[in-house]
């Protein structure tokens, strides 16, 4: 039973969005590994901007100053 955690940030990700990356996730699953799509689970957190860092800044200071 594969399991996969689809981790990004909280900017407004329609449910449409997450569906597609669900569905995406179980094909390459699918495709590549043969696994069966009854049994893969795929989650999907959403981390607000100020809880990521990347380099010793948030995400949000980061954005601010554009990088």
């Amino acid at each position: 039973m594969p399991y996969v955690n689809i981790r990004i940030t909280r900017e407004g990700a329609t449910a449409e969005q997450k569906a597609r990356l669900i569905q995406g996730a179980t094909q390459l699953l699918v495709d590549v590994l043969g696994k069966n799509p009854q049994t893969t689970v795929v989650t999907i957190d959403e981390v607000d901007t100020d809880n990521w860092g990347i380099g010793g800044e948030t995400i949000t200071a980061r954005r601010k100053q554009g990088k």
